[in-house]
């Protein structure tokens, strides 16, 4: 992975956004019809919720944890998986495929492996799978997204790494920034992350000009009133949104 547009102190700014805030503003920016967006469609749950959101860039691993034969026809998988985590610089966020996967067997997020890819500069990990000792990987400050929660590691093997994998009804390449939380993810190509931070400011600000401080001093207010004051305050908040980004694109 090369250079990106985002430095890392974007990166820690968009982190105080939740994960919608970070759609709004990639729709505002991106060429792409929204409904291309690559976000996570399945259900997913995030079992650190109170670690807040994590941000990095995608590395990716494909794994299975079912396959005795494969797992000892390798001689150090993980540290295969470390050595390719370490050559990649951070922020990172670690997605894993299970090619298991619904009937997974296995995982490869635990306690010693959370501690062993935070270190390896991964604010967290994305599966398809289970995870286990989420409460052990936050203590060390490593974020858990996954389909559930499971039991045990049985043959864990990371089998490839690098690769463009799917998951919740989209795809992720290496590279892509990452955004996850407990709504879900967004995974944006680095193309579209130029005017990203600045989009997501400034749609986050015409709202709290218009829109939500509207509903928010409705009280009392006949409802017919407050029915033409949001409609007003939802076009005003729209004029202010594409003036902004149209202002945005143009470099002006």
């Amino acid at each position: 992975m090369g250079a990106h547009y985002l430095s890392h102190a974007d990166i820690l700014e968009l982190r105080r956004f939740n994960t919608p805030t970070i759609y709004n503003g990639w729709e505002a920016v991106a060429d792409r019809d929204r409904l291309e967006c690559n976000c996570s469609w399945g259900e997913i749950t995030d079992f650190t919720p109170q670690m807040g959101p994590m941000t990095g860039f995608a590395v990716t691993v494909e794994y299975v944890c079912g396959d005795k034969a494969e797992r000892l026809s390798r001689k150090n998988p993980f540290g295969d998986l470390y050595e390719y985590l370490a050559g990649i610089p951070g922020p990172k966020i670690l997605i894993a495929k299970d090619l298991e996967a619904p009937d997974s067997k296995g995982s490869i997020f635990g306690e010693v492996t959370g501690n062993a890819y935070r270190a390896l500069g991964c604010s967290g990990g994305i599966t398809d799978g289970y995870v286990r000792d989420v409460d052990e990987g936050a203590y060390g400050g490593f974020k858990m997204l996954a389909k559930r929660l499971g039991v045990g590691h049985a043959y864990s093997c990371p089998v490839r790494f690098g690769t463009a994998v799917e998951m919740y009804g989209t795809t992720i390449e290496p590279g892509m920034f990452v955004h996850a939380d407990k709504y879900g993810f967004i995974a944006i190509p680095d193309e579209e992350t130029k005017y990203l931070l600045e989009a997501v400011r400034g749609l986050d600000g015409a709202e709290c000009k218009t829109t939500i401080p509207t509903g928010r001093e409705a009280g009392g207010k006949p409802l017919m009133q407050v029915a033409k004051e949001l409609a007003a305050a939802s076009i005003e908040q729209a004029r202010i949104s594409e003036e902004f980004i149209r202002k945005l694109k143009s470099g002006r």
